[in-house]
């Protein structure tokens, strides 16, 4: 069975290098409330020349909380991890009686606490500034936020699995990792205009199913539950896929002694 008291260790850490550093406080709000600003008033734009009679505002700036949402839960997990390679400490973490699931735990935990600031910072601005009423989308939010979250884990825990195999300065491959995914993930747009091939690569991503039932909503058209569901089940899935691969990478790194020579360059 994990120890809280670890798991707790690894967030009263990140809880300390937070207190004495604004400069790891300020952005967990600071870009989420650049993105909504610009997005809401592009949003508002959109409206004025817009005939349609189409609000652009539930779907497009909904996209984008919801998107930095995801992103924000990923950096949550690496940023956290990203403090132990910094610091020259990752080696010094497990040669404690600390698990390496008890590692994981504390990781994820850390991110619930720096993307719920950022959540509530973007859903009070959208909804004061721009006038975002979460009630278009009803009880399904919070679903949508439960898949967004396991997948942000997933692709958390599989940039610092990607980090910790290739040494710190693969973190460059980390930080695009969100920007790839949303072309694939239809965040602005029906996944209906991508190609086949890019449509088959999207309904293996959790969140595609995500902005397609948020924009059926916005429409006030009908999206499966069954299809949410798999969506569900798809992010799970991945979850427990990258922390397979974390495990697998981890001791990868110790039966090579990998680990012993974890440098600020490479681990090769």
């Amino acid at each position: 069975m994990p120890s809280f008291k670890r798991i707790a260790a690894i967030l009263l850490r990140q809880y300390y290098l937070m207190r004495g550093s604004a400069a790891r406080v300020v952005p967990l709000f600071a870009w989420v409330t650049v993105d909504i600003v610009l997005w809401g008033f592009i949003t508002r734009y959109l409206n004025s020349v817009s005939h349609a009679g189409f609000n652009f505002v539930p779907a497009l700036l909904g996209a984008v909380l919801l998107w930095d949402f995801l992103t924000r839960v990923m950096q949550g997990v690496t940023m956290a991890f990203f403090e132990d390679v910094w610091s020259r400490n990752f080696l010094n973490i497990f040669a404690t009686p600390l698990s390496l699931h008890e590692y994981l735990i504390g990781l994820v935990s850390s991110s619930i606490a720096t993307s719920a600031v950022g959540l509530v910072v973007m859903v009070v601005m959208a909804t004061l500034a721009f006038g975002l009423s979460f009630f278009v989308y009803g009880l399904m939010f919070v679903p949508f936020i439960l898949i967004l979250f396991l997948s942000g884990i997933a692709l958390g825990i599989f940039g610092c699995a990607l980090v910790l195999r290739l040494g710190p300065a693969a973190e460059w491959f980390v930080w695009p990792i969100p920007a790839l995914v949303s072309p694939f993930a239809g965040v602005f747009y029906p996944l209906s205009v991508l190609p086949a091939w890019m449509r088959a690569i999207s309904w293996l991503l959790p969140p595609s199913y995500v902005f397609e039932g948020m924009r059926a909503l916005v429409a006030h058209r009908e999206f499966s539950d069954g299809l949410l569901a798999l969506g569900g089940g798809l992010a799970v899935f991945y979850v427990l896929l990258a922390g397979w691969i974390f495990t697998r990478v981890y001791r990868h790194a110790v039966r090579t002694g990998l680990i012993a020579r974890y440098s600020a360059e490479t681990v090769n």
